[in-house]
């Protein structure tokens, strides 16, 4: 059977956080995410934005697609999770996520090792579950030009998962569009130092209760 696949950047010494990133994709498709593709190969600039004390790991889901009630890609994320308990038991996970990317983020925030999610310019469908965000620290970023996922259903759900209980912050990015190009150091820097905020500078570190 077809399983997703990690790329794995250890940190420099012990790891102080697990970053999981998850890229793009399309709504349906049973394609291979092949390691070529654009959706793909746009994470790596924030892999190599991330602090040298956490581990990163690059997912590459099974498929290229959603898939509907399947919803593939937050599949592939739990078995990335169930790796991490196994790998790094009790470490803090963040998930950074693109597109689709952001959306499985969000869906998957209720594992108990995951601290705190970034969504840049996630999929946002009405009905998307928010629960699971309480108690974790959420970063929505949308370009405000981006005509593939709707910068205003981003902010929508950040109310709801501050409603949820999560802690929330919603940026809107002024020049850019949905590929993150225009303004690529921008998007890079922010993801960057969101987990460098996010990562525990003490040897002990709250995980939040499932």
């Amino acid at each position: 059977m077809r399983e997703p696949a990690l790329e794995i950047r250890e940190a420099v010494g012990g790891p102080r956080a697990l970053v999981i990133l998850l890229h793009g994709g399309a709504a349906d498709g049973h394609g291979r995410a092949h390691r070529g593709r654009a959706a793909y190969l746009r994470m790596l600039p924030f892999r190599r934005a991330m602090p040298g004390d956490v581990t990163v790991w690059r997912l590459r889901y099974r498929f290229r697609g959603w898939n509907g009630a399947a919803a593939d890609p937050v599949r592939d994320l739990a078995w990335a999770l169930d790796r991490a308990h196994e790998r790094h038991p009790g470490l803090p996970v963040i998930l950074v996520g693109h597109s689709m990317g952001g959306r499985a983020a969000l869906w998957g925030a209720g594992d108990p090792l995951v601290t705190a999610v970034c969504a840049l310019a996630p999929w946002i469908e009405p009905g998307d579950p928010v629960r699971q965000l309480a108690g974790r620290t959420v970063l929505i970023a949308h370009g405000v030009t981006d005509r593939i996922t709707d910068p205003a259903a981003s902010r929508r759900y950040a109310v709801a998962a501050e409603k949820a209980g999560a802690h929330v912050t919603f940026l809107s990015v002024t020049g850019d569009g949905h590929g993150m190009v225009r303004r690529a150091r921008y998007w890079h820097r922010l993801v960057g130092d969101f987990v460098a905020a996010q990562t525990p500078r003490t040897d002990t570190a709250a995980v939040p209760a499932s």
